[in-house]
């Protein structure tokens, strides 16, 4: 068992939510706790599939079973169960928090041009300057 991978506790308790899915045929080559282990490994390193080591199996293997459980939703079923454990043993808080202090307006809402302001706008002849002392040289003390 590398780093990471499911302890023995951990896999019991995960073993009883996944499906059954007994097939005929030859037995697998590679155990379901091996590709999950594959697949949290990948996860947590966020390498390309190609790079999952082998002692998970084959890399197309790991995909193919994550590919396989995420289209027919076995992954959204075992957090579900699992949360629904979680919160009967009162391990889980359901707070909810919202904080409205960031306000993120779009990029284009930055320095737009107000009506009225813009030299554009002025008549001409006019200032833009709102203050004018109303004399034509600087004022005498």
């Amino acid at each position: 068992m590398a780093r990471g991978d499911l302890t023995d506790g951990q896999w019991a308790r995960l073993e009883l939510l996944l499906p059954t899915g007994k097939k005929p045929g030859r037995p697998r080559t590679w155990t379901r706790r091996q590709l999950i282990d594959g697949i949290r490994w990948r996860t947590r390193a966020g390498t390309p599939w190609r790079d999952v080591p082998e002692r998970y199996g084959p890399w197309d293997r790991v995909y193919d079973l994550f590919r396989r459980w995420q289209r027919d939703g076995t992954w959204k079923r075992i957090l579900e169960q699992l949360q629904v454990q979680a919160d009967a043993q009162g391990l889980i808080t359901w707070d909810v928090s919202v904080d409205s202090t960031v306000c993120r307006a779009h990029q284009h809402a930055a320095g737009a041009r107000k009506k009225g302001i813009c030299s554009a706008n002025l008549p001409a002849g006019s200032t833009s300057s709102p203050t004018t002392t109303g004399s034509d040289g600087p004022a005498a003390d």
